[in-house]
């Protein structure tokens, strides 16, 4: 657990960092599809501490961006988005991978990564919030949980999640390989458009999102930084086109909310000007 440890340092939590925002009324565009029936007997804390466990092993491969600076940003926005969410109380965790792999992923129990390959790519905050808006997304709606409980142990009891006893074991290693083989394709669908929802709330231009996905999908498929990402996911244009007609003209009224384009700017050639790969 040192490696989650040392992680957990570098995303340090400090207070949300101050952003324009507004109560939406949006609860009404909220259509994320058919949903797995609800674990009711798994609590929040084996949540928490399931989701802690299966980063754990996923950090084993790529570990966090040193640069404490860009890890507090990263998880400032994400903080403030989580807070517009149905779980804004979960123990929310947010930091940047060192890999240039185009990727972005969330554990159980609130626990949202980000590669810097995939941080680079983007132009705004408004992109960076969609992005983590989608991930929230995930946790708030249970969507990696309930498919390690579906999945691979259906049937067992919510007490099968005791850290000591051998099924816990599996479940870990049931959700590592979900991040290798990825979500089922109406839950990343239903992700994009609850993603849109979340960052509208928090103040951001709704499209940040449809904006980064329009950038996935003119990425070569040959390029090995996007594989992992065109493995686990759905194809960009088929998201980006179901994303965009769920969204309609629903969200025009929003589309004057700022996308933060300096402070993003800033950030990133600041981290850029001070980054060494970890050997």
């Amino acid at each position: 657990m040192t490696i989650f440890k040392t992680a957990l340092i570098l995303i340090a939590l400090s207070l949300a960092v101050p952003l324009p925002a507004s109560a939406f009324n949006l609860d009404k565009l909220r259509d994320i599809g058919k949903k797995l029936e609800p674990l009711k007997s798994t609590s929040e804390k084996d949540e928490i501490n399931l989701g802690r466990d299966v980063a754990a092993n996923l950090l084993g491969a790529a570990p966090p961006v040193n640069d404490p600076a860009l890890q507090s940003y990263v998880n400032k926005i994400g903080m403030w988005i989580a807070l517009h969410s149905d779980r804004p109380n979960l123990p929310w965790h947010f930091g940047v991978l060192d890999t240039d792999g185009v990727n972005a992923f969330a554990t159980p129990g609130g626990f949202v990564f980000i590669t810097r390959g995939m941080l680079l790519r983007m132009r705004d905050e408004a992109e960076l919030a969609g992005v983590l808006a989608h991930e929230i997304s995930h946790v708030v709606e249970k969507h990696a949980l309930n498919t390690m409980r579906k999945g691979a142990l259906t049937g067992i009891a919510g007490e099968a999640l005791s850290r000591n006893k051998p099924e816990y074991a599996k479940l870990v290693s049931t959700g590592t390989e979900i991040f290798a083989r990825g979500l089922d394709k109406e839950d990343e669908f239903a992700a994009d458009r609850m993603g849109v929802v979340l960052a509208s709330r928090a103040g951001y231009d709704p499209y940040g999102l449809p904006s980064v996905l329009q950038t996935l999908s003119s990425i070569n498929p040959k390029d090995n930084a996007v594989a992992l990402m065109f493995k686990t996911h759905p194809d960009s244009g088929t998201r980006l086109e179901l994303l965009t007609n769920s969204m309609d003209t629903h969200f025009d009224r929003y589309i004057s909310q700022p996308k933060v384009e300096n402070r993003f700017s800033e950030i990133i050639k600041s981290h850029i000007s001070r980054y060494k790969p970890q050997k």
